[in-house]
C-alpha cells in the first residue's frame, strides 16, 4: 500500500501505517500546467490552469515530472510513461511521442521513478537499479555515453533504495546509507571534490549514515540520519543555502540543526520542512518561488509564514507545492502556464491553497519541471 516513501504520501488522521492494514489507499493521477510536450498525458498539448484528471486508474503509486515528460508507477508495480521521447527516455524502445500514459514493458516490479532532463532512474522491487534516455555525460551510469531508448539496469547489485535525477545528474541511496552519484558534474555536482564526469556510480565519501537525497537542476541536497542537512554543486542565487553563491564539490552542512525532515529541489532552490512542521526555503526567488511574499534571493534557509502543519513538499523549475497535514495542498512561484494550478496565469509570491480539497497525497519529483502533476486520494 503505496501511502509514504520517497516521494512522500499524505495519511489519513488517525491512520496508524505501522499497524494492522484494513483498508486500501487508492489514488487518481492529477495534472496542470505545462503540456507542450504531452507531459500531463490528456491526449492534447494545451496548457491547464487547474487540475484534470489523467485517465481513469486510481492505483497510482508515485510520479515523477521532467521537463518534457512523465513518468508514474501503480501500486501492482506497472510503469507508465508519456510525453516527448526526442532521447528515448520514456523507455518504450523508440522515440516517438506519446500523449497519455503507455506501459514500459509488462513487468510489475517497479517501486520508484525519477524523471531528468531528457533521461530516467528507477528501482524495482528486488533493489536492482534501471535507467534510459540520453547518456552523453555518462548519467546512464552504464560505464560509457550511449544513448537507451529502453530500461537497462545499472550494474548487478540489488540494494538500491533511494533515487533523485538532477537535468544530467544522478544520485541514489543504498540499503546500508552509502550514497552514490554519477553523470554531468559541472560545478561539482556529483558532491565527488571534483567536477569530472562519471558514467558509472561512485560512492560519495565513505559515510553510511544518508538517508534522504533530492537533486535540483544543477545541485544536490541530502539529509542523514541525525537530521543534519546537507548541499553540493552550483550555488548561483544562493541555491545552497550555505549564506553565500560559492559552488561546492562536496557535501557541506546547511548551518548546525538535526531536525530537517522532507527536502526537494528546483532550479537553484531548495524548500525543506522540519520535524515541527515548519516550512523553509532558499535560493532563487526571482518568481516569488521561495514563498516569502517577495522577490528577493535567500542565500539561507527562511522559515516561509509561522504554520506547523506543513508535510511534504516538491520544487519545480519556478514554482513549488506542499501539502498540509490536513491533506490541503498549496502553491506559489511562477504561473506563466498555469503551473499553481490555481485557473489563472497570476503569479503568487506566497503560498496559496489550491481548491478546498483535503485529500491530495504524494507530490512528485519535478526539479526542471513547469508541470505539477499529483496523486490524490
Amino acid at each position: 500500500m503505496p501511502i509514504s516513501g520517497n516521494l512522500g504520501g499524505f495519511i489519513k488522521p488517525g491512520f496508524n501505517p505501522l499497524g494492522p492494514q484494513t483498508e486500501e489507499f487508492l489514488y487518481g493521477l492529477w495534472g496542470w500546467g505545462a503540456n507542450n510536450s504531452y507531459q500531463l498525458g490528456i491526449n492534447d498539448f494545451a496548457d491547464r490552469s487547474s487540475p484534470v484528471q489523467i485517465g481513469a486508474l486510481t492505483t497510482w503509486s508515485g510520479v515523477s515530472v521532467g521537463p518534457f515528460f512523465t513518468l508514474a508507477t501503480t501500486a501492482d508495480g506497472k510503469l507508465y510513461a508519456w510525453g516527448y521521447s526526442n532521447n528515448g527516455q520514456l523507455g518504450l524502445g523508440d522515440t516517438t511521442p506519446r500523449s497519455s500514459p503507455v506501459q514500459v514493458g509488462g513487468l510489475t516490479n517497479w517501486l520508484e521513478v525519477a524523471a531528468g532532463g531528457y533521461h530516467s532512474l528507477a528501482v524495482k522491487t528486488d533493489g536492482t537499479l534501471w535507467s534510459w534516455g540520453a547518456n552523453s555525460f555518462g548519467q546512464l551510469g552504464q560505464n560509457n555515453t550511449t544513448s537507451r531508448s529502453s530500461p537497462v539496469q545499472v550494474g548487478a547489485l540489488t540494494n538500491w533504495t533511494q533515487i533523485a535525477v538532477g537535468t544530467n545528474h544522478c544520485l541514489a541511496i543504498k540499503t546500508d546509507g552509502t550514497l552514490y552519484a554519477w553523470g554531468y558534474n559541472s560545478q561539482g555536482r556529483l558532491g565527488l571534490g571534483d567536477t569530472t564526469n562519471r558514467s558509472s556510480p561512485v560512492q560519495v565519501g565513505g559515510l553510511t549514515t544518508w538517508a534522504r537525497v533530492a537533486a535540483g537542476g544543477d545541485m544536490s541536497i541530502a539529509v542523514k540520519t541525525d537530521g543534519t542537512l546537507w548541499t553540493w554543486g552550483s550555488n548561483a542565487e544562493g541555491g545552497l543555502g550555505l549564506g553565500d553563491t560559492t559552488s561546492r564539490s562536496s557535501p557541506t552542512q546547511v548551518g548546525a540543526l538535526t531536525n530537517w525532515s522532507k527536502i526537494a529541489g528546483g532550479t537553484r532552490l531548495g524548500v525543506t520542512t522540519k520535524t515541527d512542521g515548519t516550512l523553509w526555503t532558499w535560493g532563487r526567488n526571482s518568481n516569488g518561488q521561495l514563498g516569502l511574499g517577495d522577490t528577493t534571493n535567500r542565500s539561507s534557509p527562511v522559515q516561509v509564514g509561522a504554520l506547523t502543519n506543513w508535510l511534504y513538499v516538491a520544487a519545480g523549475r519556478y514554482h513549488a507545492l506542499s501539502t498540509k497535514t490536513d491533506g490541503t495542498l498549496w502553491a506559489w512561484g511562477k504561473n506563466n502556464q498555469g503551473q499553481l494550478g490555481l485557473n489563472d496565469t497570476t503569479e503568487r509570491s506566497s503560498p496559496v491553497q489550491m481548491g478546498a480539497l483535503t485529500t491530495w497525497s504524494i507530490l512528485p519529483k519535478m526539479p526542471r519541471s513547469n508541470s505539477s502533476v499529483v496523486l490524490q486520494l
